[in-house]
């Protein structure tokens, strides 16, 4: 019997397949004038960041998980020339929206790359210079000189955690907060539809990226078959939970609890997964700043009442409310940087609590976060360093870098 294309019933089962994108083009035209827009701190240096990655790759692919690629499943899923037109439209309507003439001028040009060219082209950007000559310049583009692409760059794309996320069988194809980072979610949405390894499987959707509230996949965690954690953060809304916890509830039995977890609305601390990670059965990692005093958070256990309806009960102990849903007596939160002031901020800044679990009490982390991943060897977990100079200054870990599309049940 062929085995089901998506399966994460828990954030720490052993890690079989796992969907990341290599840095590439995209990374060269950052340049400090529209850092800010494009959701960068800095410019990576592009055959390093690729070698890091490449390092991460294969971390993973040597304790036997299969890496499949964002760019390369893109390509085959528009391989037919009717999707790819259709992609077409799609991808340029949301990038030359309100400017009628680039749209159609950008449709010709795309309309003659092959499905690999086309899918790099769009994640890579263009800069109007390099097209000069094959798209007439608008009136729009006249009007605003100074700013050099006619098709944005994007290049947060090897972060694949957040534009969607596998709960279960099915998925979330999330609506992405920032204006820079809304259209990646696009290729996903082209790759459950079209791509024969899942559109045969008919994937449900838990979540679709035309919805109104925005919620990233960073604030995400699977913690059980039963229970799903999701942040309230600068990324995701309330409202948008409340709006998968429904979906979830009414359409995948196995969902019993969404628990809504608020954490600051900080760069530092962008999703919940920047905070707190789960690395075994009874232990997590956690950034101490997010605990108020005496450890109070304010957290929302939902729940799914009568037929349509939510419960929804405030608690304020996180340690307390894990032990509840995951059926524990005694469970550890283990602080980034050891606990120490200093090093947990420091640490924090790169993603000291973003680890990715490929398997119970294994975790692959960012080799500078040294004290954090002594701490973590302190009690009893395996640690799988990989390289991270030039990864880290995108401002995401190695769970921010990776979207597991099947784990082991535990």
């Amino acid at each position: 019997m062929k085995r089901h294309p998506l399966n994460i019933t828990s954030e720490i089962g052993t890690l079989k397949t796992v969907l990341l994108q290599r840095p590439g083009g995209e990374i060269e035209y950052l340049i400090p004038d529209y850092l800010e827009k494009l959701l960068f701190d800095d410019i990576p240096y592009l055959p390093a960041i690729q070698k890091e990655h490449d390092f991460f790759a294969d971390a993973l692919k040597q304790r036997g998980v299969e890496v499949v690629y964002l760019d390369e499943l893109a390509a085959a899923a528009v391989k037919d020339q009717q999707i790819r037109l259709e992609f077409i439209e799609d991808i340029v309507k949301e990038s030359c929206a309100g400017n009628g003439t680039a749209h159609f001028q950008m449709r010709d040009y795309l309309e003659d790359l092959s499905p690999e060219r086309l899918i790099r082209q769009v994640m890579n950007g263009m800069l109007k210079t390099a097209v000069e000559g094959k798209i007439q310049r608008s009136l729009y583009d006249r009007l605003d000189e100074t700013y050099p692409f006619c098709l944005d760059p994007m290049p947060n794309l090897y972060f694949t955690r957040d534009p969607a996320a596998v709960i279960g069988n099915g998925i979330s194809i999330n609506k992405m907060n920032r204006a820079a980072r809304q259209r990646e979610s696009l290729f996903m949405h082209y790759i459950m539809k079209y791509h024969p390894r899942f559109s045969s499987s008919h994937v449900p959707v838990w979540y679709n990226r035309d919805r109104v509230h925005s919620l990233e996949g960073g604030d995400m965690l699977v913690l059980s078959k039963e229970v799903v954690a999701i942040g309230i953060s600068d990324r995701t809304s309330r409202k948008a939970i409340e709006e998968i916890a429904q979906s979830l509830f009414s359409r995948n039995r196995a969902v019993q609890k969404v628990v809504a977890i608020e954490i600051p609305k900080t760069r530092a601390f962008m999703h919940l997964d920047t905070v707190f990670t789960m690395v075994d059965k009874d232990k997590f990692t956690i950034h101490p700043a997010i605990l108020g005093p005496e450890g109070k958070m304010d957290i929302y256990m939902i729940e799914p009442e009568n037929d349509s309806g939510l419960k929804v009960t405030r608690r304020d102990n996180l340690l307390d409310v894990l032990k509840e849903v995951l059926q524990v007596k005694d469970l550890v939160l283990i602080p980034c940087g050891g606990g120490d002031p200093i090093a947990a901020a420091r640490e924090q800044w790169n993603d000291g609590s973003n680890t990715l679990a490929i398997a119970p009490g294994v975790v692959v982390t960012y080799d500078r976060n040294y004290m954090s991943n002594e701490t973590l060897r302190s009690y009893g977990l395996e640690v799988i360093e990989v390289l991270s100079s030039e990864l880290a200054r995108g401002r995401g870990g190695p769970r921010c870098m990776s979207m597991p599309l099947y784990r082991e049940d535990l």
